[in-house]
């Protein structure tokens, strides 16, 4: 199994109706697993779901954060600081599960990365320098106003804005042309210069809802990268991001997650993530090879508007 693996020709109806059964699974997790007030553990089935939900949304240009937080308040989890803390940490630890599926069905191009690390592939040198000019805007603007953008954007209202807003932006890309499926440079064609310009638009991304991958492919695309080769270099790209991410939420509020859910619900969240990250890669990969953007911002939209009329009936928030 490898970047190219994935099927060529995904069927819509088995898209769809792998859709509506993904939603009532979720509605009906949700109903089950909702308490009838706020909760301050994480139980299994709260897991299961956010770890679905995690893997699912992580790559797909629909903001894993902004679902995350959302189904959290539709679980009614949280409600004293302790907990609300080791939820915002487990929202992020989770994405090892997404980090581990990139590793796993990208891993040929990872070790093509690491033979250019030690001069053996130019190519492969090309892309890691690249991706670390990438990543580093990221960093410095992520630790600049990361306290900010979590006090003032991590809520409901605006994660919903930002969904409709990127809904209506992939319209506009789609409809003139900008985001094709074929036209654009390979991979390791990138220079420095573009990937830094993808990394300052990932951080972006910072406001939940946005979302990292349709940032960075959007940008991706626009200086010049294939359709195939700017989801590539997003998955890569977050690999780092997300893994750098990880890391610092683990030493920082790791020991708080722990005290308040233990490990086992972590941890089966984990590996949720990481099954589903894998089939959804492989079917995005396949969708917008065979056909198209557009079904994103669609989605974008209804979520959007289903978020603030859920919203409006004191479901969320």
């Amino acid at each position: 199994m490898n970047e190219r693996s994935a099927p060529r020709r995904p069927s819509p109806v088995l898209a769809i109706a792998g859709f509506a059964a993904t939603v009532v699974f979720l509605t009906v997790a949700i109903v089950i697993a909702r308490p009838a007030e706020a909760a301050d553990d994480l139980s299994i089935l709260s897991s299961v779901i956010l770890g679905l939900v995690e893997g699912l949304t992580e790559y797909l240009p629909v903001s894993s954060t902004g679902h995350l937080l959302v189904v959290q308040q539709l679980l009614g989890l949280g409600g004293t600081e302790a907990s609300d803390l080791a939820l915002d940490t487990y929202a992020i630890c989770i994405q090892a599960g997404a980090i581990l599926a990139v590793l796993v069905l990208y891993r040929r191009r990872l070790v093509q990365m690491l033979a250019g690390v030690r001069g053996n592939d130019p190519a492969g040198r090309r892309l890691f320098a690249a991706t670390l000019s990438a990543f580093l805007p990221t960093v410095v603007i992520a630790l600049a106003l990361g306290d900010l953008i979590r006090d003032r954007l991590f809520d409901v209202v605006p994660i919903a804005i930002a969904w409709i807003a990127g809904g209506f932006a992939i319209f506009v890309l789609v409809r003139t042309g900008r985001i094709q499926r074929s036209a654009g440079r390979d991979i390791t064609d990138l220079g420095v210069r573009h990937a830094a310009i993808i990394g300052t638009a990932q951080a972006i991304a910072l406001w939940p809802g946005v979302s990292r991958s349709l940032v960075t492919i959007v940008a991706a695309v626009l200086v010049g990268l294939s359709l195939h080769a700017a989801v590539e270099f997003s998955f890569i790209l977050g690999l780092a991001t997300l893994s750098a991410a990880t890391a610092y939420e683990a030493l920082n509020n790791g020991a708080n997650l722990i005290d308040q859910f233990g490990l086992v619900s972590p941890i089966v969240g984990l590996v949720v993530a990481f099954a589903s990250a894998v089939v959804a890669i492989r079917w995005m990969v396949g969708w917008l090879e065979s056909r198209g953007f557009g079904v994103f911002g669609g989605y974008r939209i209804a979520v959007g508007v289903g978020t603030l009329v859920a919203l409006g009936f004191d479901l969320v928030g």
